[in-house]
């Protein structure tokens, strides 16, 4: 108790005490003025959070995003984890390569891929300009057409973080007992049939941490949607995240926002929670 105590004092004062902070305040209007009086409105923030079409809308988009970015970087992550695996040794160079992007910050990749998909100059469409894929230079608007835009801001979030999902994954496959798959083998299953019955089976407790991390990580997506569309094309791209940011800031109300970034934290516990009784299992292989 002593060895923990120090780390449990931290939690406490930088996490617990702003949490409960945060969802107290939620039952306020506040001014945001400093020293300003504060009123005691019970749900009446939360009332205008859920009939908010801001909120509404925000909250759609961060769900359409949350399942673009997650659900590729898992079958993209999936993929080369298997290759890696396949490869063993001679993957080494290779694995060092791919976790690159982990190292950089979101709003360097967000600028960086900003530039690249930019209207009229980006690289990316005088690259199919040139390779004959597209008309002209400027045919795709990556960042200001609203139908595209949510898309757009979701490439540089797989491109940063797909890493981070190959590395969880390979680090479970290691763990796989090669006996099992060598038994199927024998028995003549096809690849096909060794994936889908015995090694994502089995790879379920670390899916589900990896998609729980990743999926929380991206539903509260902000510096990389921030640093290249603001939100914009009339609102396409704005998520909860800059919602409620806008809400305390620009729009001055932090009740409303606290208001509105409790029911995000419920929301993202209740869906991890999900995603470990529906994926993981617990105790479902001593069953």
């Amino acid at each position: 108790m002593l060895l923990l105590a120090p780390a449990a004092l931290f939690l406490a004062a930088f996490v617990l005490w702003p949490l409960v902070r945060f969802v107290y305040d939620s039952f306020f209007e506040i001014s945001p003025f400093a020293g300003a009086p504060r009123e005691f409105v019970g749900v009446a923030n939360y009332a205008t959070a859920f009939a908010s079409e801001a909120f509404q809308s925000a909250s759609v988009r961060t769900v359409v995003y949350t399942i673009i970015v997650v659900t590729a970087e898992f079958v993209l992550g999936l993929a080369v984890a298997l290759l890696f695996t396949a490869l063993g040794r001679r993957s080494t160079v290779f694995r060092t390569l791919f976790m690159y992007p982990l190292m950089i910050a979101p709003v360097v990749a967000g600028l960086l891929w900003r530039f690249l998909l930019i209207d009229n100059f980006g690289i990316v469409n005088q690259l199919l300009f040139e390779a004959g894929i597209l008309s002209s230079p400027d045919q795709i608007q990556w960042l200001s057409d609203p139908n595209i835009a949510l898309f757009s801001v979701a490439i540089p979030d797989i491109w940063l973080t797909t890493s981070f999902i190959t590395l969880v994954l390979f680090a479970g496959l290691q763990n796989i007992p090669g006996d099992v798959i060598e038994a199927a083998r024998i028995d003549g299953a096809r690849y096909p049939r060794i994936l889908f019955s015995i090694i994502i089976p089995l790879l379920r407790p670390v899916i589900a941490v990896a998609l729980i991390v990743r999926g929380i990580d991206a539903a509260r997506a902000f510096d990389i949607i921030l640093i290249q569309t603001d939100g914009g094309p009339q609102g396409s791209t704005t998520t909860l995240s800059l919602l409620i940011y806008r809400t305390m800031t620009r729009f001055g109300d932090p009740g409303l926002a606290s208001a509105m970034g409790t029911v995000y934290l419920i929301v993202m516990l209740a869906v991890a929670i999900a995603a470990i009784m529906l994926i993981w299992r617990p105790g479902s292989s001593a069953r």
